[in-house]
């Protein structure tokens, strides 16, 4: 039985496969299409939002120093699908790097929280395995906005694609009883 640490970067991985199965079942118009209902914002866009992170992250995990102000924003991401598979892959393959002693190492975060502050934001300590919940979190978050976008067009994802773990995991529950 895997550990609780393993498991944690598999999730990530697990996450980000999803979205390489999703694209590939895309064309590159909806991908790239901008969705005004959706804040103006499209399936590109959250996708490259949610990588960023994932590279914020990998540049920092092992200097001690995550600073999630400074993503690379990479607006190809956002339009040429292909682009974005390859993309994915990589910070794929950077995840199956971590090793398990990794999670427990103590880094400091930094992200802006208001855009009324005029100072920078102060570091926060955490750890590695903390920021690899937050990916799962943000990255959940932004797929089920992805999601919404895509039944906007009338393309059904998986259904469980963009559903909270802990969602999923009441849903089995209810089935379960219900059996």
């Amino acid at each position: 039985m895997k550990k609780y640490r393993e498991s944690l970067i598999d999730d990530n991985i697990g996450y980000l496969q999803q979205a390489l199965t999703l694209l590939q079942q895309m064309n590159d118009d909806l991908y790239g299409k901008i969705i005004p209902l959706a804040f103006g914002s499209g399936v590109g866009q959250h996708l490259r939002h949610c990588l960023d992170h994932y590279e914020s992250f990998l540049a920092g995990w092992q200097t001690g120093k995550i600073d999630y102000d400074a993503r690379t924003r990479d607006t190809r991401i956002e339009t040429d699908r292909q682009y974005a598979l390859a993309h994915i892959a990589t910070i794929i393959a950077a995840l199956r790097q971590l090793e398990e002693k990794d999670e427990d190492r103590q880094v400091e975060v930094k992200q802006d929280s208001s855009p009324a502050h005029e100072t920078a934001p102060a570091w926060s300590a955490t750890t590695v395995r903390r920021e690899l919940q937050f990916l799962v979190s943000h990255t959940v978050h932004h797929y089920a906005l992805i999601a919404m976008i895509l039944r906007l067009h009338g393309f059904e994802p998986h259904p469980d694609f963009g559903v909270a773990p802990s969602t999923l995991k009441h849903r089995q529950a209810l089935q379960a009883c219900a059996q």
